[in-house]
């Protein structure tokens, strides 16, 4: 790898633009020191135990078994950035952010918990690693695809899936909000994990029938979900590898944040064997939770999912004209693409 070194003046006067710059690279540069100060007060449950008000910070640090002045100032820096309220004798309060990280289904918590996590801040750290070679930094942590490193580390597994049910939550009833899945008799889930979208969306359509198909070891987790949304008589489980097949039966087959774990490569794989498990069925669908990247300069969530699927699995976020293209080389057709309140788009393809 080259460095280019360019002489600079010893001094410069930045102009008041520079300065706000400058500002704001401080603020990007630090983040990460946020973010550690984020997993702290989520793995000492911080705000659950601030949901029945303030509290001092002895009290907090007496609950929770901590130093109280490393914790004051902890939360002090989380105040700084809006998470919390700090008031009058290092006393603190929630706010709206605060109240998002408190232990309820569709909170930041699970979340919050895995991007925060100590294995993150080990493969981000070598973000220059997959720049360089291409390959997800993961696999340069761990010494295997990160998905089989899971598979091996049970509570690291526990953390990422529930961060996935969890983001689900949201995003499933955002998706009943705008699409229609009437006309559906069985819905498979592809890699559905616990079942969260599946049975959020089985539950409002009682004719509809739902499999969801994960490894076993995931799947293992998807009883609580499923019989908590009393659809355990329409929705059955079952186990497999998506890039050998997928249960045949479906009329339609969802994905959420699966074809973005992927390359093209990989991802038509899984896609072709979607239409495989179509065939005979012409009004077949393939229905796709994702992101769909905004222009350049916007700014756009899914551009930072884009860098997670760069730094783990070795997956990308796409374009609309990206996904058209990934189905039509899988024998399918974009049909629509339908924006939600949630940060994932509804993406139909149909059967060509």
């Amino acid at each position: 790898m080259t460095t280019i070194l360019e002489e600079a003046p010893l001094t410069v006067a930045p102009d008041a633009s520079e300065m706000q710059g400058l500002q704001l690279l401080y603020q990007l540069g630090t983040g990460y020191m946020v973010s550690a100060a984020l997993q702290v007060a989520l793995k000492l449950e911080i705000a659950d135990r601030l949901s029945d008000g303030p509290l001092a910070v002895p009290t907090l640090a007496a609950a929770a078994g901590v130093d109280g002045d490393a914790l004051y100032r902890v939360l002090r820096t989380l105040a700084s950035v809006g998470v919390f309220e700090e008031r009058d004798g290092r006393c603190f309060a929630l706010t709206a952010a605060g109240r998002m990280m408190r232990r309820f289904t569709g909170s930041f918590r699970d979340m919050g918990l895995w991007v925060t996590s100590p294995f993150h801040f080990r493969v981000y750290a070598e973000m220059l690693h997959a720049v360089t070679t291409g390959r997800p930094a993961a696999e340069k942590i761990a010494g295997k695809p990160v998905f089989e490193y899971l598979a091996e580390n049970p509570q690291l597994a526990e953390i990422f899936n529930n961060a996935m049910t969890g983001f689900s939550a949201n995003v499933a009833p955002a998706a009943l909000k705008v699409y229609d899945f009437s006309g559906i008799g069985t819905l498979v889930d592809v890699a559905g994990g616990h079942g969260q979208v599946l049975a959020t969306i089985v539950r409002e359509y009682p004719q509809m029938r739902g499999i969801l198909f994960d490894l076993e070891h995931v799947i293992a987790g998807a009883s609580p979900i499923i019989e908590s949304a009393g659809v355990q008589d329409r929705v059955r489980t079952e186990s497999g590898d998506f890039f050998s097949a997928v249960p045949a039966g479906g009329d339609a087959y969802i994905m959420k944040h699966i074809i973005h774990d992927w390359d093209d490569e990989r991802a038509t794989i899984i896609l072709n064997n979607v239409r495989t498990a179509l065939r005979g069925r012409p009004d077949g669908r393939v229905i796709l939770l994702d992101s769909v990247l905004r222009p350049a300069n916007e700014p756009d969530l899914g551009k930072l999912i884009d860098l997670e699927m760069m730094m783990m699995p070795g997956g990308r976020e796409r374009t609309a004209g990206e996904f058209a293209a990934l189905f039509a080389g899988a024998g399918f057709e974009l049909t629509r693409i339908v924006p939600t309140e949630a940060a994932l788009s509804v993406i139909e393809a149909r059967v060509r």
